[in-house]
């Protein structure tokens, strides 16, 4: 993100911001990178783009990461990964409860849907947010706060995935995981869907799972990174 949308999302000055990021990147828990041309709007110079590095998502809160991962590794015993995947989708499910499918396609409903999508996962910790990139719309997880335990249980970003698609009626695709060392989770969403295309549902989404997180190129990354 750019100094000038955190002041905004915060209501502080521009120079109040700063003197915050400096102090960040002074101790290592964010760093400051060149917009891509993508991300430039009107001319001039490139504005600089901030994000958390490793350290600074770990000063955030990772709740009983031990805890949690035992308690998976116990469930996945005895249930086997059908129970794995079973939480996964239900953990999702409470968390965009009361989120309804999108009913018609426009490129304005589905952006609405996504911003409605990030707005209930930021309510569960996740930091999200969603930005027009091109002819669609990402949704970035700025913070995972089961990010320790989704590397291992890759089951809960495939989760995440299989919800989003549901919830938009379209294919949207993974670019990029913090349980894959990213610096956010992006989530690519068209805004137009083929009149052809069909919604996929959550047993065809079965081979997905095994492929989260998604592990996005370089490139890729480097664009997950506000």
């Amino acid at each position: 993100m750019t100094a000038t949308a955190i002041g905004e999302r915060l209501g502080l000055s521009p120079a109040g911001v700063r003197r915050h990021l400096d102090a960040l990147i002074e101790s290592g828990e964010a760093r400051a990178t060149r917009s891509a041309p993508w991300q430039q709007k009107g001319r001039g110079r490139p504005a600089k783009q901030f994000q958390l590095t490793a350290a600074g998502r770990g000063r955030l809160g990772h709740a009983y990461d031990d805890l949690a991962g035992a308690a998976m590794r116990q469930l996945r015993e005895i249930g086997g990964q059908a129970a794995i995947t079973d939480f996964a989708r239900k953990r999702v499910a409470t968390i965009v409860a009361g989120i309804d499918r999108l009913a018609q396609h426009s490129p304005e409903t589905t952006a609405a849907k996504a911003r409605e999508i990030a707005e209930a996962f930021t309510d569960a910790g996740f930091a999200a947010s969603t930005r027009k990139v091109g002819a669609g719309v990402q949704i970035c997880q700025h913070h995972c706060p089961v990010s320790h335990v989704a590397e291992e249980f890759p089951e809960l970003c495939a989760a995440e995935l299989e919800a989003f698609r549901e919830l938009l009626g379209t294919h949207v695709q993974r670019l990029a995981t913090i349980a894959n060392g990213d610096c956010a989770c992006t989530t690519h969403v068209p805004l137009v869907v083929p009149a052809t295309s069909e919604t996929t549902t959550p047993e065809e989404n079965e081979s997905d799972a095994a492929a989260q997180p998604a592990t996005a190129s370089r490139n890729d990354s480097g664009r997950s990174a506000e």
